[in-house]
């Protein structure tokens, strides 16, 4: 199974990615923002946190216009998985492959702590190695993690069992306390919370390794 992480000026968990990745069994390669392509045979492209051209413009809106993202959208676009943490979320949602948008949060500050999720759906290769409504301890780590969508996309997203994760205690006014969202096709993953910083003992936690166990697992298997 062969992943490519998205390097951004400013990403700053690219490296946690690609190990929490490697880990699991996956091969990685680093693609820098100004390559034009992706590597051959890639089968999950990884959109790491950070700051992106350090949020000068919207979070994630110079990045999505980056070159790589016109590949990264072409490989979703013909089924590819994508994963977006934190940053990478808003990457996504400003390319368009997720729906939605990141505000400030509500309380105007960054937040730095380890919070709680629950598991919403287990059908998706990124959720799968989880129990539905299981709670799992993972960081966060940002400025602008507060969700919102317009009423008839929040219906369509509950309707269609497309919310992944929510918060247990939300830290950020999310709407509804959301905490990551999948694509329509289930080949796309956005989420605040980063796991790759809860995949090892080393991090005081594991829970974060089963999201990339069950990942690799399936592409492997695919």
């Amino acid at each position: 199974m062969h992943a490519a992480v998205i390097t951004f000026p400013g990403s700053n968990c690219d490296r946690d990615l690609a190990v929490a990745l490697e880990r699991a069994g996956a091969k990685v390669s680093m693609v820098w923002h100004k390559d034009q392509d992706l590597p051959q045979g890639v089968d999950l492209i990884g959109i790491p946190g950070g700051f992106s051209f350090g949020d000068y413009l919207r979070c994630g809106a110079i990045a999505a216009n980056s070159p790589i993202c016109r590949s990264v959208k072409a490989h979703a676009e013909k089924g590819g998985y994508v994963f977006g943490v934190c940053n990478g979320f808003q990457v996504l949602t400003e390319t368009g492959l997720l729906p939605g948008v990141l505000l400030r949060n509500a309380g105007l500050k960054y937040i730095c702590k380890n919070i709680g999720l629950r598991v919403e759906t287990t059908d998706s290769i990124f959720t799968s190695g989880y129990k539905k409504g299981q709670e799992i301890t993972v960081p966060i780590a940002h400025h602008d993690g507060n969700y919102h969508v317009d009423a008839e996309t929040l219906a369509r997203l509950q309707g269609d069992d497309r919310i992944a994760f929510t918060y247990t205690d939300n830290p950020n006014g999310s709407m509804q306390d959301i905490a990551g969202v999948l694509s329509s096709n289930r080949r796309v993953l956005g989420m605040m919370p980063h796991p790759e910083r809860r995949a090892e003992a080393a991090h005081g936690g594991t829970d974060g390794a089963a999201m990339f166990a069950s990942m690799v697992g399936a592409l492997v298997q695919a």
